[in-house]
């Protein structure tokens, strides 16, 4: 496996969808290119990209356009509740050029530690590729335990976890317990991403950096050079956007923000259905305030 370095800032991009729900490629390789002068790497085809909804033949087509479109390191969401899938959706995200993998654990099967980490072994044995164990009992139903990350983490191939579960002091285990390898740990909520920098992560996979890259990647750099107090005030600068962007299921809240922004219309697969007019007026609040931001911190990536 070559080394990749996972510190920093990595979108969790959206996915754009066409009037006739299929996917929009060029409008995704416009996303990709506006993200990349700001961020560290692009993750395509994760939770925020709808993953639930695309078939795997699209999963490939994503990376593939991704990885097209831009220069820096693209970490493709390739898990599943199937480990088979899950090994098969890797193997495919490797061949279309992706540099890493984000997998999500095994959803709806809920299973024990010893599965867990079997099925985890089962990708890392069969890809070479970097891999991230995403970590988000909100939406699977099972937390993936510091243990069995633990042991994951002396696997050649297993090089990070993402930290979704809101659960600062698990994400501060996590940290102690693979300080020895090689290993990072990635904030996984925005409004998490400062906190668990603080406890030794070293980055963050971000839905907020699909509208505010500059600013998500300044209140993370800041934080790794050790420059908390420019690092909070960015952070509380981003706060009501964290906020507001989770105000309903995520990716609701952010493809109106980016719709906002003019950055494409905010179609969405079904069972997803449009953000509340309530929800989309918090957006322009939000947003409007941002732009109009006159912050005496520097916003360059």
């Amino acid at each position: 496996m070559t080394a990749l370095d996972l510190s920093g800032t990595y979108p969790a991009m959206t996915t754009p969808f066409d009037g006739d729900g299929r996917i929009d490629h060029d409008q995704l390789a416009a996303d990709a290119r506006r993200l990349e002068p700001h961020v560290d790497g692009l993750v395509p085809v994760g939770s925020t990209g709808e993953s639930a909804t695309l078939g795997h033949d699209e999963h490939v087509d994503v990376v593939e356009t991704v990885v097209d479109a831009v220069d820096v390191p693209v970490i493709a969401g390739s898990g599943s509740n199937n480990t088979r899938e899950a090994l098969n959706l890797s193997q495919r995200a490797a061949a279309a050029g992706a540099d890493a993998l984000l997998l999500i654990s095994p959803y709806y099967n809920r299973p024990e530690p010893d599965g867990m980490l079997e099925h985890y072994r089962t990708v890392a044995d069969g890809v070479d590729l970097p891999q991230i164990v995403y970590n988000v009992p909100g939406r699977t139903g099972r937390n993936v335990e510091a243990e069995t990350v633990a042991k994951l983490a002396g696997h050649r191939n297993v090089a990070g976890y993402k930290a979704a579960s809101g659960d600062l002091g698990r994400v501060s285990e996590v940290v102690e317990r693979t300080r020895d390898e090689e290993f990072a740990v990635l904030a996984g909520d925005d409004g998490l991403t400062l906190p668990v920098l603080s406890v030794g992560g070293v980055g963050t996979i971000s839905v907020a950096a699909n509208v505010e890259p500059a600013r998500t990647a300044a209140m993370v750099n800041a934080a790794l050079t050790g420059d908390y107090e420019r690092a909070r005030e960015v952070h509380h600068r981003l706060g009501p956007l964290f906020r507001a962007l989770f105000a309903e299921s995520n990716p609701i809240p952010v493809k109106e923000a980016m719709a906002i922004r003019d950055y494409g219309p905010a179609r969405l697969r079904p069972p997803l259905s449009r953000a509340a007019e309530k929800t989309v007026e918090r957006l322009r609040t939000v947003l409007t305030a941002l732009d109009e931001a006159d912050d005496d911190v520097e916003i360059e990536a």
